[in-house]
């Protein structure tokens, strides 16, 4: 089982700045490399799924219907350059809503585990790449593998003052790829010894 967990603003396309949110087909940008990142995740074999708070939904700066148009277009992109993205999860609350869905609540997670027939003891064998200490706490709390990468709203000065740290750190999505092929190729080594013995 190979799944991994993106979050969407700042990992798949630019980060819109603090404040704001992306509302409109025309304001979102993938970051580059994104694409070749996410063709190559699904060549070898990755279940990806997109778990994103988007709470413009829910304070009314943006309708939902918008949401869904911008997710079409970006999933037809992904697609047209060879790339598979599994399911979008998004969390339309705000934050004083106090719903399971927000990262760093884990119920988006457990949502995308659960469409794949698997329990969230599933997660622990799952990588979480996203640009937020909320990202971060999310993927530690489901007992994901975390990647923070650097392509989006914090820096490594940020970082400093987490509660939780990363287990990698990579430079944007693309840089991601690399980490999470070399970890999951040393799984499949130990497993391979392990049928040996």
């Amino acid at each position: 089982m190979k799944i991994v967990f993106l979050d969407r603003d700042g990992v798949i396309n630019k980060f819109p700045g603090n404040g704001n949110y992306v509302t409109k087909v025309k304001e979102f940008h993938f970051v580059p490399g994104v694409l070749d990142a996410l063709r190559i995740l699904t060549e070898e074999g990755f279940s990806l799924f997109v778990i994103s708070n988007q709470a413009g939904v829910g304070k009314g700066i943006y309708t939902k219907q918008k949401l869904q148009h911008i997710t079409r277009n970006m999933l037809r992109d992904v697609r047209a350059h060879g790339g598979k993205i599994k399911k979008v999860f998004y969390c339309i609350h705000r934050s004083d809503q106090g719903c399971d869905c927000r990262k760093p609540e884990i119920g988006s997670i457990r949502k995308g585990l659960s469409s794949m027939n698997k329990s969230i003891r599933a997660a622990q064998k799952a990588f979480f790449v996203g640009d937020t200490e909320s990202d971060i706490q999310a993927g530690h709390n489901a007992g994901c593998q975390t990647i923070f990468v650097l392509s989006g709203r914090e820096d490594r000065g940020y970082m400093r003052k987490w509660k939780v740290r990363p287990d990698h750190i990579a430079k944007d999505l693309l840089e991601a790829v690399d980490i999470i092929n070399q970890r999951n190729m040393k799984r499949s080594r130990k497993r391979i010894r392990r049928v040996l013995r």
